[in-house]
């Protein structure tokens, strides 16, 4: 008989463990299981899902295996009783052969493993049959429906999860079959997700799909003795990309893609995997500080489910104390890029009212996703991606301080459209293609965004959008393209460079929490303590209008009569029509209880475009001619921006795509190759 799975030879470790160094994660299991005791799974199967009877049959027999209290095999076997006795394993979609029966499989795989010694022999008897029973259903449904859905959806959460339930089955009854495709399923994966850890289907969706991988791959290593964690270099990095997509404080996220709320981002037992897999100080840290101040404001206040609470388990089971928590605050760099998915991000730092922004440009998928699945649509007719998570975003932003988002995106949508993001529309259009939930769906290979001119360094971000291709033809779009820059005062300025075959009107789409409130021809966006100044720099008198942009959502066709409602509040800046515009925007963040007043002002350029703020600091930009004169700068490059010292003292001189630059007529660069970088530079 195989050794119980995951646990097996750390046994007796983690039962001395209980009372030294794991007290409160046996803890939040033993709390866990005795919520159990005051619920009652369904008699029957309802409408909704049913994935938490999973977690709560492999919570409830771990704390058997730990403990051998008898209270805790009688709640087990209570709970697999009921998800035995139903003929199938999901209802209102895909009954076996989705979510619902990829969670079940896993939780009542464990369980199986774990208790059939001990549990009276017919009922051991029941739950192997009805394993046999629900894990045929999903392996014939894998293989029948290769090349399309989530048999071969290698980026999406639907894979992963009902891979690692088939694995656990597979393995928990010796049948290799099921476990073989699975594992060969999962390295392809390993091998085709992004090496910079990122992650299209957004933050929440990061946290409900990839502890599957890790789940998976313990699986795999205890059962076969095989180590794939660093396989494809996606696991080793995906921590990183998760803590640059903390706003913060740490409690809420970036919500980019599919995100229900701002708090359904954390994950306290993958980052002890992570933790302790790579040694990452990091990820012990944030486990730590999520399990102290956040957690249960994530549990109770997402109305998630499962949600984070039957994470228990994987919370005693992942837990290294051996991995020391390391602060970010003085370790981890305030700027970030991902390139595969065309995002880069920047604090003023770690402390909890930090600005902060994300910026994000890329394909559908993101670019591997995008090149790979249609590379296989060519060579083998599959269809591999399902990017209905990624939303027609590219250019947006997302932007707060003081603890609070002020610029926002949309949250979860089914019908997605660029209008829900800070954008800009052409004669009131968004994307050719969108108002669906797969919006990348069918689109031509070269229908792709991407971000270009990437700076992201020392505080400090340039980079440009490209989205003029994700536009209808019938539009003659020629350019839309978006230059961003957060300098090391958490200041924004955008630049919006847009071209068309004939004269369109040009909409700028800016989306906020509360509505946004005209104060000296400035618009002034407020949430509590944090505010910022919207300063219209060019056209400066175009009509602004203020208006209400609702979103409705369903975010689970498991649980039909789910739905969530958002009221964005939405300026729109109409310009044109023009065949040609240029759009400059400043944003300076400010206190709401003690503003201080907007300083952005234009800086005069004969070649290029420019913003000065009151501290001094100057953004001169020019993406796409590449030539700067003004400010007292002469430049070829695609940006010069100027960041003096403090009190006097040497500053510093961000660069992009440069090949000569002057400064007050002094000679700091002149050569043929292009420089990005930040120099040291006399105030």
């Amino acid at each position: 008989m195989m050794q119980p799975l995951l646990i097996g030879g750390r046994l007796d470790r983690l039962r001395a463990a209980l009372t030294t160094t794991h007290t409160a994660q046996w803890r939040r299991l033993h709390e866990q299981c005795a919520w159990y005791r005051g619920q009652s799974p369904p008699a029957e199967h309802p409408l909704a899902s049913i994935t938490w009877l999973g977690p709560a049959a492999m919570n409830l027999a771990l704390a058997y295996r730990l403990t051998g209290q008898p209270g805790y095999l009688a709640e087990a076997r209570r709970w697999i009783g009921a998800a035995v006795s139903y003929p199938h394993w999901g209802r209102a979609k895909m009954p076996d052969h989705d979510l619902d029966a990829g969670w079940l499989l896993h939780g009542l795989s464990l369980a199986y493993s774990w208790l059939r010694d001990d549990l009276p022999a017919g009922e051991a008897d029941a739950l192997g049959a009805k394993l046999r029973l629900q894990g045929g259903r999903m392996y014939d449904f894998a293989v029948r429906t290769e090349g399309s859905w989530w048999s071969s959806s290698y980026w999406q959460n639907h894979n992963w999860i009902c891979y690692a339930g088939l694995a656990a089955a597979g393995y928990a009854l010796d049948v290799p079959a099921w476990s073989d495709r699975a594992r060969d399923n999962l390295g392809t994966v390993l091998d085709l997700l992004p090496a910079d850890g990122s992650d299209a289907e957004g933050v929440v969706y990061w946290r409900y799909g990839v502890p599957w991988l890790a789940i998976h791959l313990d699986l795999l290593q205890h059962a076969e003795g095989v180590d794939w964690w660093e396989r494809g270099g996606f696991l080793r990095h995906t921590f990183a990309w998760r803590l640059h997509q903390c706003a913060p404080g740490f409690e809420e996220n970036v919500d980019h893609g599919d995100c229900h709320d701002r708090r359904s981002g954390h994950s306290v037992a993958l980052y002890h995997k992570l933790a302790a897999v790579y040694r990452d100080g990091h990820a012990a840290w944030l486990a730590d500080r999520v399990a102290r101040q956040h957690f249960w404001r994530e549990a109770y206040a997402s109305g998630v489910r499962p949600g984070v609470m039957p994470e228990a388990g994987y919370e005693l089971l992942w837990y290294d104390p051996r991995v020391a928590p390391v602060d970010p605050a003085g370790t981890a760099a305030t700027t970030a890029y991902f390139p595969d998915l065309g995002q880069v991000t920047a604090r003023t730092g770690w402390h909890d009212t930090a600005a902060f922004v994300s910026f994000k440009s890329a394909p559908g998928g993101g670019h591997t996703a995008w090149e790979t699945s249609h590379r296989l649509r060519r060579e083998s007719g599959w269809e591999t991606l399902n990017a209905g998570h990624h939303h027609p975003d590219a250019g947006s932003f997302v932007f707060g301080s003081h603890g609070e988002f002020l610029a926002v995106d949309d949250g979860y949508c089914n019908g997605k459209r660029a209008a829900h993001h800070n954008l800009v529309l052409v004669d009131g259009q968004g994307w050719a293609g969108e108002d669906r939930y797969h919006v990348y769906q069918d689109l031509p290979y070269e229908r792709q965004a991407r971000l270009r001119d990437v700076l992201a360094t020392g505080g400090l971000v340039h980079a440009t959008s490209e989205s003029a291709a994700m536009f209808d033809p019938a539009l003659g779009v020629r350019r839309v393209d978006r230059t961003l820059v957060f300098t090391p005062s958490g200041r924004l300025v955008l630049l919006d460079e847009l071209a068309a075959d004939q004269p369109r009107e040009w909409t700028f789409l800016l989306h906020s929490d509360w509505p946004a409130e005209v104060v000296d021809g400035d618009l002034a966006l407020r949430s509590g303590p944090a505010q910022a100044w919207v300063r219209r720099l060019a056209p400066a008198d175009a009509p602004v209008e203020t208006t209400t942009t609702t979103i409705e959502a369903n975010p689970t066709a498991s649980t039909p009569s789910l739905r969530i409602v958002r009221e964005l509040r939405t300026v729109r800046v109409r310009v044109g029509p023009s065949g040609r515009q240029r759009l400059l925007t400043a944003i300076e963040p400010t206190s709401a209880l003690a503003p201080e007043p907007a300083t952005a002002e234009t800086v005069p350029c004969v070649a290029g475009s420019g913003v000065r703020f009151g501290t001094g600091e100057t953004v001169l930009l020019s993406p796409g001619e590449r030539r700067i004169d003004g400010g007292g700068v002469d430049a070829d490059a695609a940006a010069v921006i100027l960041l003096p010292g403090a009190d006097g003292q040497s500053g510093r001189l961000g660069l992009v795509a440069a090949t000569r630059v002057e400064v007050a007529g002094r000679t700091l660069l002149d050569g043929a190759e292009p420089v990005s970088g930040v120099l040291p530079w006399p105030a």
